[in-house]
């Protein structure tokens, strides 16, 4: 079941707020969408290196959207896997001190770290949301930019 035109519009105005934040930022090179067929999940990744991305993405039939990071380098994710367990935080810990960084306070956010497409390895946070039309709330596009904000926070000293 895909997208009616009103939901897709929800999407797209979500996207072009959200991809525009972040145009003139230097960290950050140039917005490139990912999204599944099914538009089962539409993402926007941000190049920070070769192999590193941040990414906000919006699986609209949950409705959810889910801010984050990944490589396509199994040694890359397995090196942040232990940067964060030598730091003494838990995963959820150490991405609330970047949101806390970033202005969120979000204490012990959900952590998700999966591999997907059998090519990338996230860390990600899922924001839940009650409703499609949520994505049109400047609350909820602010919380999303702290989100992505808070991720190049938490994981900036290992991007290279």
């Amino acid at each position: 079941m895909g997208l009616n035109d009103v939901q897709r519009r929800i999407v797209r105005a979500f996207r072009d707020h959200i991809e525009s934040q972040w145009a003139d930022d230097a960290r950050f090179r140039g917005a490139a969408r990912a999204d599944r067929e099914d538009e089962s999940t539409l993402s926007t990744r941000w190049q920070a290196t070769d192999h590193v991305w941040f990414e906000v993405a919006i699986r609209p039939l949950v409705p959810q959207v889910r801010v984050g990071i990944l490589t396509d380098d199994r040694w890359k994710s397995e090196d942040w896997e232990e940067k964060i367990q030598e730091s003494g935080d838990t995963m959820s810990e150490f991405v609330e001190m970047g949101f806390h960084e970033a202005g969120l306070e979000w204490p012990e956010p959900p952590v998700e770290h999966y591999r997907a497409e059998l090519k990338f390895f996230y860390f990600a946070t899922p924001l839940e949301l009650e409703r499609l039309e949520q994505l049109d709330d400047a609350d909820i596009r602010e919380r999303v930019k702290r989100m992505l904000e808070g991720y190049y926070r938490g994981f900036e000293a290992y991007l290279n």
